[in-house]
């Protein structure tokens, strides 16, 4: 049976129609009181995004949520996990500097932020699944022992993922630092005839695992995490990984990690992507490139794959902005058209699999 997937589009031409009001339409139709209990902790899984960031989700569309969430009952509030690499969200501190600076503090959002993993992102449960490449995973804590769970995610490109949708989110934003090794659990290498030796990797690496040797950057694969801060910063695309045969593997390990942050509590769980500002990239990245199609609207469903598989096809189908729109067996697919070397795709294909939800889904507009 196909799963519903409540969608309002970003045309607005008053107040009923304002993207705050759809907000409140959009958790109205999830109906909170359904999985909400009275006076029950509700964690808000979203992503503050990376200082510098400027289209990560908005603040009072947030607000929105959290107080259809208080008005149902329960006692919501922010959450996200330190990041596996270094940046403005490498430990807790750091992490709720750059959430109230981005415009997520309790003043504005009407909530409180925890960092889900703690201090420095070791504190987690096990989480065992019996999955093809985890018979157990490692879910923060905070998002783990929460009695109800609302997921709100930005949907945009993905350097590694191809997309970030409900998926990603769940699966990165949910596992503690452990988690996130267990998850990309590769390592990179360098292009000697490609590296000019700026450095750059070395000073962005939070392992330590690079060094500049006669003038070329080399790698300590037994300190690489595979967290690719390196690829990001490279300027001469120096640094990959063997694109061929890690990816569906990272792809699917990605993929039971979302599964366990849900594993049984899947009726105590609902999902809002907003796909408003779909960069390239995630937000994880300290700037914000321009959209590669125009705002498509914002939906909201119970089944995170039938969510994200929603979105993907919306984005698909809509103009492009960027020039990008097919991959190289000409099939609509813009993130693997700006990505070449990811498979995006395989998350919703292996999410159903593994029963993480459905891929068939009634659109109901509203």
């Amino acid at each position: 049976m196909p799963a519903k997937v409540f969608y309002t589009d970003s045309q607005s031409r008053s107040n009923e129609e304002s993207n705050l009001a759809k907000v409140a339409r959009l958790c109205d139709a999830l109906n909170f009181k359904k999985f909400i209990k009275k006076n029950e902790l509700t964690a808000v899984k979203l992503h503050f995004g990376e200082y510098g960031n400027d289209t990560h989700l908005n603040p009072t569309l947030v607000r929105q949520v959290i107080n259809k969430i208080t008005a149902a009952g329960g006692k919501p509030f922010l959450t996200d996990t330190t990041t596996l690499y270094s940046g403005s969200r490498h430990n807790a501190v750091d992490h709720l500097q750059t959430a109230y600076l981005q415009g997520f503090a309790p003043s504005v959002v009407a909530a409180p932020v925890v960092i889900a993993d703690g201090l420095f992102g070791d504190n987690d449960v096990p989480v065992r699944i019996n999955c093809k490449h985890f018979k157990e995973v490692h879910i923060a804590t905070e998002i783990n022992k929460a009695p109800a769970l609302v997921v709100l995610s930005h949907f945009k490109g993905h350097q590694m993922a191809g997309f970030g949708g409900a998926i990603k989110n769940l699966a990165m934003g949910g596992a503690s630092v452990r988690g996130k090794r267990e998850q990309h659990a590769t390592h990179v290498s360098v292009n000697e005839d490609a590296c000019i030796g700026c450095g750059k990797c070395v000073r962005a690496c939070p392992q330590d695992a690079l060094s500049i040797q006669k003038k070329k950057s080399k790698v300590d694969i037994s300190r690489c995490v595979g967290c690719f801060e390196c690829m990001t910063v490279c300027p001469a695309a120096a640094i990959s990984v063997d694109w061929e045969t890690e990816m569906e593997p990272f792809m699917e390990r990605l993929t039971e990690y979302a599964y366990g942050v849900v594993k049984g509590r899947k009726k105590r769980v609902c999902y809002i992507n907003f796909v408003l500002n779909v960069t390239p990239d995630c937000d994880c990245v300290g700037w914000s490139d321009m959209p590669m199609v125009p705002n498509i609207g914002i939906l909201a469903s119970t089944d995170p794959v039938a969510l994200d598989q929603a979105c993907f096809d919306l984005v698909n189908k809509a103009p492009s902005l960027s020039g990008e729109c097919c991959d190289k067996k000409g099939k609509q697919d813009k993130f693997t058209a700006r990505w070449p070397y990811t498979l995006g795709p395989v998350q919703l294909k292996y999410g159903e699999e593994i029963g993480l939800g459905s891929r068939k889904y009634d659109l109901v507009k509203i």
